[in-house]
């Protein structure tokens, strides 16, 4: 499967390649970036093993989150996108979505955008029948955005890292379906 460029009103969303480890390392470095779950930011060493992954899995899933881009500005803002939560076996096989945007572009509607795009690529273009989200309790914003997507709460779990409390949501294909249709 090769994977798609997409663009919304206000972003870009394209596959990662290796010239943009620079400038995902200034994000990556933000604590607040990786609040959930690591509960730190990452060093330019742990968001090049990122990128790598990212790219690879690209490959070999089929999907993978990516740079998105203002705009605007041509700047890379964060991630977004869809990919295989290898982290949370116990729900596979599965595609999530997800996102994740520097501070200073929080709270701006950017996330709902963004994920909006995945999800509607992913089901009109991806072949998926149901699309997962997954966010700790504590991440109201996440959890919103999730809402807002047409996302329902459907496993509570605990996380590996921390031991946290973790919620997985779906949206299956055909509640995208209803819910675009009452427009």
């Amino acid at each position: 499967m090769v994977i798609p460029t997409l663009t919304t009103e206000r972003l870009i969303l394209r596959p990662f390649v290796q010239a943009d480890l620079n400038e995902l390392a200034v994000i990556h470095q933000e604590e607040s970036f990786w609040w959930y779950p690591l509960r730190a930011g990452m060093s330019a060493e742990q968001t090049a093993g990122f990128l790598q992954r990212t790219m690879a899995r690209y490959g070999s899933d089929g999907f993978g989150v990516e740079a998105v881009i203002d705009r605007r500005s041509g700047d890379m803002i964060g991630w977004a996108g869809l990919a295989v939560p290898h982290f949370l076996p116990e729900i596979l096989p599965a595609v999530e979505v997800g996102w994740r945007f520097s501070s200073a572009f929080r709270r701006r509607g950017l996330a709902t955008e963004a994920g909006a795009a995945a999800v509607d690529w992913g089901f009109t273009n991806g072949g998926l029948g149901r699309i997962v989200s997954i966010y700790e309790p504590e991440n109201v914003a996440s959890g919103k955005v999730m809402e807002r997507l047409g996302f329902t709460p459907f496993l509570t779990t605990t996380g590996a890292l921390h031991g946290e409390e973790i919620v997985v949501t779906e949206l299956k294909i055909e509640n995208w379906r209803e819910r675009r249709a009452d427009g």
